[in-house]
């Protein structure tokens, strides 16, 4: 009775394991984790987005005139007429005793930021080099958040990644519908960009008279309300902003509406009760994209640093709000330079292709591989077999994305797992050709083949990894399935077929080496 040595245990286990956890992926079942199709195998939507970087800029500027305007409060140094100019912040000390402290102050709290004075007025000018590290950081911020709102709207495998200098490549696969592509084209394209303004009580009444440039004058900015269009003179230097928001969620009021309950770091939450503690009887605005969705009276200090965004939202609407503001505001506005859609008859057509190109480069293999090396080419194509279905159920367990240059991946990793077999045999028939005993030749056979083998794969290994690091989209798909690929070859190649030829040792007679190699007795 043949005994199964530890090789082909493994391999049969292998094998088990592939075809168990391929399955999901093979029928397409609902259930179970499987492979997800990518843009060009299953349709969906191609966006290219250019990135408006100046925007970052001025909100650097207002961010920074914000911080300033918390920083001389909390200090208690007195000024004056603080607003925003240009790219500049303006303001004026009333205490020529401040001039030091202040001076002292921004140097530490404001980096990237040049102060000059004439007199008691001063000004705060971003330089050149904190301009260009904003634009920079913009692009990478709207990539990172692009992304992470994708992920939490519950997306596959979406590509989110730079292009060029100041463009942003974004491929969702399995949009299908114009519904579905509008909705995440708004979620894309939402600055997200939450601040608290105080509404300037002393000239509120003159809103609905006053024209933007005379607004500006006074350090004002005139929003509408998102439901009823009325104006709102607003403080144009807000109180504090969204890069203080920590958490947002979908929640409901006493009517059953659905709002947005955000919540603030700590920072945020001492700026909101300090003003909020000063501001009592005074109307705060809560801003999401330069509109007003609630003004409120402030009748007491708000302690906690939590707070409440109403706006006759639908629920979708408030989930992907709150999928916004926790993903984080957009540094600057992003628009559409390219789109299109691959529809799923196209998908189809692609997976029928590369369906058909693997299936009949697989058959061919096989095929000659019985030809030209007989029961030694069954066994080369055993293993590949369970080569195919391990790279299947990996990929299937990742929940990884095959597109079209991920299913070329396989078929050169097809060529690869019986390239090792051919080295192999090779190696085998030459020892046999010198006479060596069938038993000698296929243990020496292995240990002559390992190095070459080893040496090629290591090397292809390498390169993949390398593809997959600085590659993109589908890049990274042929990079995955030809690293799992070489991984899974290894072990049905080597390992596999060493320990079926082990086994099948008492039954290999040595009068019919053309049988089993493919060579004459």
């Amino acid at each position: 009775m043949k005994t199964l040595n530890y090789r082909i245990v493994i391999f049969i286990f292998a094998l088990i394991f592939g075809v168990v956890f391929s399955i999901p992926s093979l029928i397409q079942s609902e259930s179970g984790k499987k492979i997800t199709l990518g843009l060009d195998l299953q349709g969906g939507l191609h966006m290219l987005l250019g990135v408006k970087t100046q925007e970052a800029v001025k909100s650097r500027i207002k961010s920074v005139a914000a911080s300033l305007k918390y920083i001389l409060d909390d200090k208690e140094i007195i000024f004056d007429e603080l607003k925003i100019d240009g790219d500049s912040v303006k303001f004026e000390l009333l205490d020529s005793d401040d001039v030091a402290k202040m001076t002292q102050l921004v140097k530490e709290e404001l980096k990237g930021m040049t102060l000059s004075s004439n007199g008691l007025l001063f000004t705060l000018d971003i330089t050149p080099e904190e301009i260009e590290r904003t634009k920079k950081n913009a692009i990478s911020q709207a990539v990172d958040t692009i992304r992470n709102r994708l992920d939490q709207f519950g997306l596959a495998e979406p590509t989110v990644a730079k292009q060029g200098e100041d463009k942003i490549l974004v491929e969702v696969p399995g949009v299908k519908t114009p519904e579905q592509e509008q909705r995440i084209r708004e979620l894309i394209a939402r600055a997200a960009h939450l601040q608290m303004m105080a509404v300037d009580e002393d000239r509120a009444a003159r809103v609905n008279t006053m024209n933007p440039n005379e607004a500006r004058k006074y350090g004002d900015v005139i929003l509408p309300d998102v439901k009823t269009g009325e104006k709102y003179l607003l403080r144009q230097i807000p109180i504090l902003d969204g890069s203080m928001l920590t958490d947002a969620k979908v929640g409901f009021d006493k009517n059953n509406q659905p709002v947005i309950n955000f919540v603030l770091n700590g920072q945020g939450g001492r700026i909101f009760g300090d003003f909020s503690g000063k501001s009592v009887g005074k109307r705060m605005a809560v801003v999401l994209d330069n509109k007003v969705y609630s003004a409120p009276v402030i009748r007491e200090r708000i302690g906690g640093g939590r707070g409440q965004i109403s706006g006759n939202f639908t629920v979708p609407e408030a989930h992907d709000v709150a999928i916004a503001l926790r993903s984080g505001a957009l540094l600057a506005p992003v628009y559409v330079l390219e789109k299109r859609s691959v529809g799923p008859s196209l998908g189809a057509d692609s997976i029928k292709a590369s369906s058909m190109a693997l299936a009949l480069g697989f058959i061919l293999v096989v095929i000659f591989m019985v030809l030209y090396y007989g029961a030694a080419g069954v066994v080369a194509d055993v293993a590949l077999v369970g080569n195919l279905f391990l790279i299947l159920a990996i990929m299937s367990l990742f929940g990884a994305t095959l597109t079209l240059p991920g299913m070329a991946g396989i078929v050169l990793t097809v060529g690869m797992a019986v390239d090792a077999n051919v080295i192999i045999t090779e190696r085998i028939r030459e020892l046999l050709h010198k006479g060596n005993s069938v038993a000698k030749s296929v243990e020496r056979g292995y240990d002559n083949a390992f190095t070459a083998i080893w040496d090629a794969n290591i090397t292809t290994l390498i390169a993949a990894v390398v593809l997959y690091a600085y590659g993109t989209g589908p890049i990274k798909g042929f990079a995955l399935t030809m690293s799992i690929g070489i991984l899974a070859s290894m072990l049905t190649a080597i390992l596999g077929t060493h320990g079926i030829y082990q086994w099948l040792m008492p039954k290999i007679d040595p009068k019919k080496l053309n049988f089993w190699f493919g060579i004459k007795a």
